[in-house]
């Protein structure tokens, strides 16, 4: 296995830049998500990593070795897609294998990797079997295998799962996982689901129009979002937003206020903020306890009982809603009048240019 280093790596189509300079450092054995919306540049940063789009600037090493004019098959790697890509007349045995065959690998040798990449994801019993006669997870098992077989120096995920309904993709998240665990491999991963990032990731490199936006542990990310995209995009439900301005400073705490919230109290360990100054308050759904006269105050709109929890959208007074999530079973009704605080310790401030003041 090998890690990854990427310098300055660029993508041009024509004079429209889509990957702008990325610096990035992937360690032997790490996993590495890849997230952000549609169009960020996460898949095509994928593609240069495999070879399969061409590198305008940069430097992309793989272990101690520059790849940059390296054909895909002599870099040491393998790519699962997000459709299967099986051949449908052959089975499963000759799918895994047919990789091999091409490499010309002797047959007793194709054998053996064959039945230890089945053994690993528990499909020895589908080897008979064609792609037809398979479940969604089934024939995604089968496109991992293919890779296992080939045993790459790097493995290489575009959005595997996406096509899998919701159960089947926690069942295949947590194969994944186990994988990587037994490989001890060097795995990245592309995909806009956020929470797909937070349960698989060693490391989450969230993208934005081909920048980084922010590299760390996915519960870094969540605690401390380096701005104003990544605390939207990590975290679900979202994370609220409004407008506020700093009321008082007064030892570690500053006081906010704004259209939709009075007096709501941040713990600001690290660096103080002025009074008067224009901020952007950040409260997660899950953050947020009903009080009896609470800083944050609306009427509650869409109630969703889920048992465990509820999930309550709120209305403000400015129009804006936010979202909170209760503990428990709530009685609430739509059109009540509802109060909301937050534990200091737990909201974020980011500035007026986005980027979260740090705790």
């Amino acid at each position: 296995m090998a890690g990854l280093e990427l310098k300055q790596l660029r993508k041009n189509y024509g004079k429209v830049e889509v990957i702008k300079g990325i610096d990035l450092t992937i360690e032997h054995g790490e996993f590495v998500v890849f997230v952000g919306p549609s169009g960020c540049g996460k898949s095509t940063l994928l593609r240069m990593i495999a070879g399969l789009e061409d590198i305008s600037g940069g430097e992309l090493r793989i272990g101690d070795k520059v790849v940059n004019a390296v054909e895909p098959r002599d870099r040491g790697i393998a790519m699962v897609f997000q459709s299967y890509a099986l051949y449908p007349h052959m089975t499963v045995y000759d799918n895994v294998g047919f990789g091999l065959k091409l490499a010309r690998t002797p047959k007793e040798v194709r054998d053996q990797k064959i039945r230890e990449a089945a053994r690993i994801l528990q499909m020895e019993h589908l080897l008979d079997r064609k792609p037809s006669q398979l479940s969604g997870g089934q024939r995604q098992r089968v496109a991992i295998g293919r890779a296992i077989v080939r045993q790459p120096e790097v493995f290489l995920f575009d959005e595997p799962l996406s096509n899998l309904d919701a159960a089947l993709r926690v069942d295949m998240r947590m194969e994944i996982s186990k994988l990587h665990n037994d490989l001890g491999a060097t795995m990245i991963y592309v995909t806009h689901d956020q929470v797909e990032a937070m349960t698989l990731a060693d490391k989450i490199v969230v993208l934005d129009g081909g920048v980084v936006q922010q590299v760390g542990a996915p519960i870094e990310l969540y605690q401390r979002p380096a701005n104003l995209f990544v605390a939207g995009f990590i975290g679900s439900p979202k994370m609220n937003f409004v407008s506020v301005s700093a009321d008082s400073v007064s030892g570690d705490i500053a006081t906010v206020s704004g259209p939709d919230v009075v007096g709501v109290p941040v713990t600001l360990p690290s660096r103080k903020v002025a009074p008067g100054d224009k901020l952007t308050l950040g409260v997660r759904p899950h953050d947020l306890v009903v009080a009896a006269s609470g800083s944050i105050v609306g009427r509650v709109g869409l109630v969703e009982r889920l048992g465990n929890e509820t999930i309550v959208n709120l209305e403000l007074p400015s129009g804006a809603s936010w979202l909170a999530v209760l503990e428990g079973d709530q009685a609430l009704k739509r059109g009540e009048s509802l109060a909301l605080d937050v534990d200091p310790a737990k909201a974020l401030l980011f500035d007026d240019a986005g980027q979260a003041i740090p705790r």
